[in-house]
């Protein structure tokens, strides 16, 4: 489980306006980082995530490396569209905050997310490239929007930040979602997909929503999911993990049932079919009814037929229990012959 420190860069030029990905290039970044920001802090409880925004006067830190996922979350719903991008000082600025993390043993990456044109050439992008390569800094880009024109110069950024493979560059083409093309990518999966990531994003997306007012009213009453399509990917996830190990508890469940009526079989030779089966649901029970069962139960006479004589209770080796049970049953029957009459 590797321990980081992560920024999360955001395009928040006047490109993200455009809604070739729906609902917008913004928001749909937004629930992307969303869902990533949860991801990371649930991989490890000492990870942390930072927010800033790269287009501007300036590249501006919203939120240094914190654990607190709320603050992460606040921070991309503050995000507000200006100007253009600047993806060099973007990225200076990005491991600038990295470098005054609080924890010095987690590794330092950057996630950036471009969708707006990268207006810096491409000797500039590889000079910052290897001084990031050589602070040992991994960088993953998200390039949506202008992909085709952004390639060229993304490929080479690429080319010199990567060192051993810990950097990672996705093209999401128009239309589709952002957040579940990440979900499958090494991006949100660093080590790899790992068991409950379901239910992290679920609760990240969860957070989202929140955050961006997705509850209303005074009663809290959640709006319509259908249109987040984030925390409708996120649930369906955790959906599927949960049915897939009830049908694993299901499997076990079954197999020893059999293992075990197997080994009853050829104890007993044969099944008695006489005894009444106790398959009924005891919610489905009345009162009287389950009374009834709980004193059989106690008087050691459940599956006896009825009629059948109660074993004996031996008063001297317990006095009190035999007294208690005499109680319980002359009770029962004074209220069975009042309810009669």
């Amino acid at each position: 489980m590797v321990l980081e420190a992560t920024i999360l860069c955001l395009d928040n030029s006047e490109h993200v306006r455009n809604s070739d990905y729906a609902p917008s290039r913004l928001q749909a970044e937004a629930d992307a980082a969303n869902l990533l920001a949860g991801a990371k802090t649930q991989a490890n409880p000492e990870n942390s995530v930072g927010v800033m925004s790269l287009a501007g006067r300036a590249p501006r830190v919203l939120t240094t490396p914190t654990q607190d996922l709320g603050s992460v979350l606040s921070s991309v719903h503050g995000v507000k569209i200006e100007g253009e991008i600047n993806v060099v000082s973007g990225v200076q600025v990005a491991h600038l905050a990295l470098k005054h993390r609080q924890n010095k043993h987690q590794r330092m990456r950057i996630v950036m997310f471009i969708g707006s044109p990268i207006s810096a050439e491409e000797e500039e992008l590889r000079a910052v490239g290897k001084k990031l390569r050589k602070c040992n800094v991994a960088v993953d880009v998200v390039s949506f929007g202008d992909v085709e024109a952004n390639k060229p110069k993304l490929e080479a950024f690429m080319s010199s930040v990567n060192k051993n493979n810990n950097s990672n560059l996705v093209e999401i083409e128009a239309g589709a979602n952002l957040a579940d093309v990440l979900c499958g990518t090494a991006i949100f999966n660093q080590d790899g997909p790992a068991v409950g990531s379901g239910f992290a994003a679920a609760a990240a997306a969860a957070q989202s929503q929140a955050a961006m007012g997705g509850f209303s009213g005074e009663g809290g009453d959640m709006g319509d999911m259908g249109d987040d399509p984030a925390l409708m990917m996120a649930l369906r996830i955790s959906l599927e993990e949960e049915r897939a190990r009830q049908a694993a508890m299901e499997a076990r469940g079954e197999g020893s049932t059999e293992a075990a009526a197997e080994a009853s079989t050829e104890g007993a030779g044969s099944v008695d079919t006489s005894q009444p089966a106790h398959a009924a649901d005891p919610m489905m029970l009345d009162d009287d009814a389950l009374l009834q069962q709980a004193l059989a139960l106690s008087m050691g006479q459940e599956g006896a037929q009825e009629g059948a004589p109660a074993p004996a209770i031996d008063e001297e080796d317990d006095p009190e229990l035999a007294a208690a049970l005499a109680m319980s049953l002359r009770e029962h029957t004074e209220n069975a012959d009042g309810d009669t009459a």
